[in-house]
């Protein structure tokens, strides 16, 4: 029988905030951390194919999914606030210890919430979640820190056309060699949240917020280094974002680090579903049961 997903929604900080939840809240948990330009709607497959075994929570950032989006005024976007609310969400539902799976805007989120206290890390899976400046392709980050080291009208225009629905589509289809494996449905539902008024404002600031995750690399290879928490990294290979080069990355800092790349892209799940679960049913079941 298929697990039973729930679909919730929170008060954290006066803020609402949309998550999934499903199986048995008893057993290991494991936090899904959502990437740009997606929400926890990227891991609707994934989570019954990991819950009958674990407790699996994947949020919605704020200004992303169903999560709320305030104005700018009103709430600071940067993603040290986001990651405050998410250690928020977890404290409300008494998560004390639990695995991360983080991917793309995922990663600085949950390494932030590991640098809070390691203690409550279990496990990390990265799917296409970095963590050195190695996993940076040239040709797609190169623009954003140009407009984040000098934010003007002439810097701001790459980046706004990056939220437009030619470049949410190529996200999820660049390095995937059957795009027909790859629903339609996923760069619609996430074109429609990113066109509502107000959320390119968001997402920019964002971008210009985006410096201070690579400013934290050395305190994250520390911790790496001091913990030896347990890790997997299970990278599309042909990722034109964070490219294969950032998963062997990791291997620096956690000798025993497990790396897979696989033959797909930045949204893996999409494409190899039945193989990045493999992946980390395997690893969580060895390094957590």
């Amino acid at each position: 029988m298929v697990p039973a997903v729930h679909h919730r929604t929170t008060d954290v900080d006066g803020l609402d905030v949309f998550y999934r939840e499903a199986g048995d809240a008893q057993s290991p948990t494991v936090v899904l951390l959502h990437g740009f330009p997606t929400s926890s709607h990227m891991f609707r497959n994934l989570i019954p194919a990991l819950a009958d075994r674990y407790h699996v929570i994947a949020p919605d950032h704020i200004g992303f999914g169903q999560s709320a989006m305030p104005p700018l005024g009103d709430f600071p976007y940067t993603f040290e606030a986001l990651t405050d609310v998410t250690a928020g969400l977890l404290h409300k539902l008494g998560v004390h210890r639990f695995a991360l799976y983080v991917q793309d805007y995922g990663a600085p989120l949950g390494w932030r919430l590991a640098l809070q206290d390691p203690d409550r890390v279990t496990a990390i899976v990265t799917q296409n979640g970095n963590a050195y400046e190695e996993g940076f392709v040239k040709s797609f980050w190169d623009g954003l820190f140009a407009y984040a080291g000098d934010p003007t009208p002439a810097t701001e225009a790459p980046l706004r056309a990056a939220l437009t629905v030619e470049v949410t589509r190529w996200q999820y289809l660049n390095g995937v060699a059957d795009p027909t494996l790859v629903s339609p449905d996923n760069w619609v539902h996430d074109q429609a949240l990113l066109d509502r008024p107000g959320n390119a404002e968001i997402q920019l600031k964002l971008f210009r917020d985006y410096p201070t995750n690579v400013a934290l690399y050395p305190r994250v290879h520390a911790y790496f280094r001091d913990s030896r928490v347990p890790l997997l990294a299970v990278w599309g290979a042909h990722d034109e974002i964070f490219g294969p080069a950032g998963a062997e990355a990791f291997r620096a800092d956690l000798p025993d680090a497990e790396i897979h790349l696989i033959e797909s892209g930045h949204f893996a799940l999409e494409s190899h579903l039945e193989t990045v679960t493999g992946h980390i049913r395997d690893f969580l079941g060895r390094v957590l049961d």
